[in-house]
């Protein structure tokens, strides 16, 4: 009988709880550091989160530097930024805090300072990773808000100027060589924002849950991580202040990330044109195309699906699924429709063509078409 192989790898080290981004000149000094580039956005910056940082690496001794130019959804622009504002300072290690754009941002930033290919060249799905080798400085990831999990992940996602499309370099060679996960530093999120980045992190766990593929270990990762996102989210979403809501979303959020190393699916590859195209916030993006994904695949993993609905409080069956996820948008406090965010109908023709191009739905329970993709953006319209 002939067998295939697979591979099962979750090697980040993880600091949990309140406090724990204070921890961040001790974590650097530990690694060598002795002047970091702080890696960030202006809402970071503009909420106050940066000073006890700042602090806590000057106490142990190393010297810091801001970079706060990127942007909610990166564009190639900002890694180049960042890697001239990394020499311009001398830095040799790389603290990135905010939501997902600065993370990820500060994992390309270390790829742009030794890997001098057209970042183009390093995309995942035309086996870019083979050209990242381990030359790459070390970083600290601090997440700010818990929808990506970008701390813990292996890859970068970036709009590319020669193709203007949402692109994942991926390499276990980018991920942080620690994360501090501080519950403190996501009660500035306002609810909108909370309840958005929320959504990521459960479309990550469920789009995991069902990928195609063998990895138990992140079906295990999901399923719990969707589980905390039913009992934390709308908590956290209406008391922001709920340290026990906020360190149950940063816990989902991350687990979120370390499961879809098996896999996404469709529902990000809509997603991700919708960012490029239109603005939307990507968690957003999310919430508007999930219910209808589900019900596309429904029949194609319905153990799983109603496995999922009884997490949300729902009948155990496949056909309650996608009821289960509108209803938890709405308690959210989520717009409901595409057109409800300021997607035109008529761009979704293009968005189709883009979503098609997208990796992410090889791994989708059921096979996609354009015009499957296109259907979906018009169920969500």
């Amino acid at each position: 009988m002939t067998t295939s192989l697979v591979s099962w790898s979750f090697p980040t080290r993880i600091v949990f709880g309140a406090g724990a981004g204070r921890e961040v000149g001790a974590e650097a000094s530990k690694l060598g550091a002795k002047r970091a580039l702080i890696v960030t956005d202006k809402g970071v910056v503009s909420a106050g989160l940066l000073g006890p940082l700042e602090q806590s690496l000057k106490a142990s001794g190393i010297e810091s530097s801001v970079f706060a130019d990127v942007l909610g959804n990166p564009v190639e622009k900002n890694v180049h930024d960042g890697v001239r504002a990394y020499r311009e300072a001398r830095a040799d290690i790389v603290i990135a805090i905010g939501g997902g754009s600065p993370l990820d941002v500060g994992k390309l930033i270390r790829l742009g300072l030794h890997h001098e290919r057209p970042l183009a060249d390093y995309d995942d799905a035309i086996g870019g990773d083979r050209h990242i080798t381990s030359n790459v400085p070390p970083m600290v990831a601090i997440p700010t808000t818990a929808g990506t999990g970008s701390e813990v992940g292996r890859s970068g996602v970036v709009t590319l100027d020669v193709n203007h499309r949402k692109t994942v370099i991926f390499s276990p060679y980018l991920l942080a060589n620690v994360a501090l996960l501080d519950p403190e530093l996501t009660r500035t999120m306002p609810a909108w924002l909370t309840a958005a980045t929320g959504f990521d992190a459960f479309t990550h766990c469920l789009e995991a849950y069902v990928a195609k593929g063998d990895h138990p270990m992140a079906d295990g990762i999901a399923l719990e991580g969707m589980r905390l996102v039913a009992a934390h989210l709308l908590r956290a979403v209406s008391h922001g202040d709920d340290l026990e809501a906020r360190g149950g979303m940063l816990k989902a959020s991350m687990m979120g990330a370390v499961a879809f190393q098996k896999g996404l699916g469709a529902c990000h590859s809509l997603a991700h044109p919708l960012s490029s195209e239109c603005g939307t916030h990507h968690g957003l993006a999310n919430a508007l195309g999930l219910p209808s994904v589900i019900e596309f695949n429904a029949s194609s993993a319905p153990e799983k699906y109603a496995r999922v609905a009884r997490i949300l409080g729902e009948q155990e069956s496949a056909s309650k699924c996608a009821d289960a996820v509108r209803a938890l948008r709405k308690r959210a406090g989520l717009p409901e429709r595409l057109r409800d965010s300021n997607v035109p109908e008529n761009a979704l023709d293009r968005l189709a063509d883009l979503a098609f191009q997208d990796a992410c739905h090889a791994c989708n329970p059921r096979s996609c078409s354009r015009d499957d993709l296109r259907k979906l953006y018009q169920a969500s319209f």
